[in-house]
């Protein structure tokens, strides 16, 4: 298999990403969200063999994207500067960025950008896929061993849920001869030792679906299109063009570096010198939440204000739970809640800013 790049595929520059994908654009793989929610719960369909139909915002949530955006900039600019230092305290100067696509693919750009704009350094930078349930793409792998020493990289990804893919990581890496370590730009699970914060603030890139992504899809394992020898698959959404804001994102982030690089260089060495381990606190707190809700399958309860996001522009939402004191980062969660005529339930007793909980009505099968 031969790697992607844009423009072929995707909006992003050559030289930000290589998508270690297999380009699956020309193929039908969207399904109704009730329809696919009911297949996936019913056991039969695994969520990455189809796609969902690309959620497109009106005008009043992308307005508050972008006010959300500017917002955030400089917050973002300096958790990016003390991730790529953790990073590069832990993997050297030669240090392999290897982002999870699609969420981890703006912040190892980041990533890349913000060690080439404080270090000179020119990482190389790869996006590849990994399902939960399924594991990581070991064609990627391969590829990846055979390109680079494994010792240097370094798996990116955008915040962390529960830890779900923190465990799928380790788990898809026991054969594999790479270090299993997990770099975020947010993890407010607190299940890995390689964050820019901790804090559950809303990463803006969790607003929106391709449009800031580099118009590519959410990754798609499907026997049926996806053969021993090659990439798991994505698709690039060109006809999105007009909406993206993908180039928006990471320039409006990037603008900020200068002005938080002394603070970065005073804080990067006290938090490589402080205890980081994870205490796993955040998966407790979604079985707490699975106890009192009812719900006994915790991939139902995605915590988190990216994971949040996602219930809502993704899939089929019951609740969303929302902390009282969290109102500055939930502001887009009210609105496409109110849009999809989901409520929103205050409670002070969770880490997270919010939880989305996915409808456990399609259980069965059958949609009601």
């Amino acid at each position: 298999m031969k790697p992607l790049h844009g423009p072929a595929f995707g909006s992003y520059a050559a030289a930000d990403v290589t998508w270690l994908l297999k380009d699956l654009s020309h193929v039908r793989l969207e399904a109704p969200t009730e329809e696919r929610e009911a297949a996936i719960q019913a056991g039969r369909a695994h969520y990455a063999e189809s796609l969902p139909v690309e959620y497109q915002p009106g005008p009043e949530y992308r307005r508050l994207f972008h006010q959300a955006l500017d917002a955030s900039a400089e917050r973002l600019a300096y958790a990016t500067g003390l991730i790529t230092e953790l990073v590069l305290g832990e993997r050297g100067p030669d240090a392999v960025l290897v982002s999870l696509a699609r969420a981890g693919t703006p912040v190892g750009i980041l990533m890349r950008r913000w060690a080439r704009f404080a270090h000179g350094l020119d990482l190389p930078h790869y996006a590849i896929s990994i399902v939960r349930g399924r594991g990581i793409d070991t064609v990627a792998l391969r590829y990846l061993a055979a390109s680079h020493d494994p010792s240097r990289v370094m798996f990116v990804d955008g915040w962390t849920g529960k830890g779900a893919i923190t465990r799928e990581l380790t788990a898809a890496l026991e054969d594999h001869p790479f270090p299993s370590d997990l770099a975020v730009l947010a993890d407010p699970a607190r299940c890995t030792h390689l964050y820019g914060t901790r804090d559950d603030f809303l990463i803006p890139s969790a607003c929106l679906n391709s449009t800031v992504s580099g118009l590519v899809s959410r990754t798609v394992l499907n026997k049926d299109l996806i053969g021993p020898d090659d990439f798991h698959g994505a698709k690039f959404y060109a006809d999105l063009a007009g909406d993206d804001v993908s180039a928006r994102f990471l320039d409006t982030v990037c603008a900020h570096f200068p002005a938080v690089a002394d603070r970065v260089a005073k804080d990067a060495p006290d938090l490589l010198s402080t205890d980081r381990a994870p205490d796993w606190s955040g998966w407790e707190a979604v079985r707490r939440v699975g106890e009192t809700q009812g719900v006994d399958d915790l991939n139902l309860i995605k915590p988190g204000v990216g994971e949040t996001t996602r219930v809502l522009l993704r899939r089929v939402p019951w609740k969303v739970l929302a902390r009282p004191d969290a109102t500055a980062d939930l502001t887009h969660i009210r609105l496409l809640a109110a849009e999809r005529g989901v409520p929103v339930v205050e409670v002070d007793d969770i880490p997270y800013a919010c939880m989305g909980l996915i409808h456990p009505r399609f259980r069965n099968g059958a949609a009601q």
